[in-house]
């Protein structure tokens, strides 16, 4: 086999994986999208301690499925756990703030 086909081949794998790896972050993006939407307190709210515990959530979830599937991949773990972290100072941060505001979360997150 010469080197341009073989170079050509392996460009065109490069390509199809980038192609795939953009219809998966579009996916991820029209998620995100929804859990904002589902989390907001008014119509351009994207940065309360709500919005960023669902997204969070949303993420969790996601990590947590792929660490079920893939058991020994620990780098990802770690990521999951500071998550984890993240979200729980987060929901302690709201529950000192507005415990009626953190109750409700909890409840429409289902923690």
């Amino acid at each position: 086999m010469s080197h341009n086909i073989l170079r050509h081949r392996v460009s065109d794998f490069c390509n199809f994986w980038d192609f795939l790896l953009q219809f998966e972050f579009m996916l991820a993006k029209k998620k995100k999208q929804d859990v904002i939407k589902k989390a907001q307190t008014h119509a351009k709210d994207t940065g309360s301690p709500e919005v960023q515990a669902g997204v969070l959530t949303a993420r969790i979830e996601e990590l947590t499925k792929h660490l079920k599937k893939h058991k020994k991949d620990f780098h990802s773990r770690k990521g999951l756990l500071k998550m984890v972290a993240s979200r729980r100072k987060l929901l302690k941060n709201l529950e000192k703030v507005d415990v009626r505001r953190h109750k409700a979360l909890v409840k429409k997150l289902g923690l």
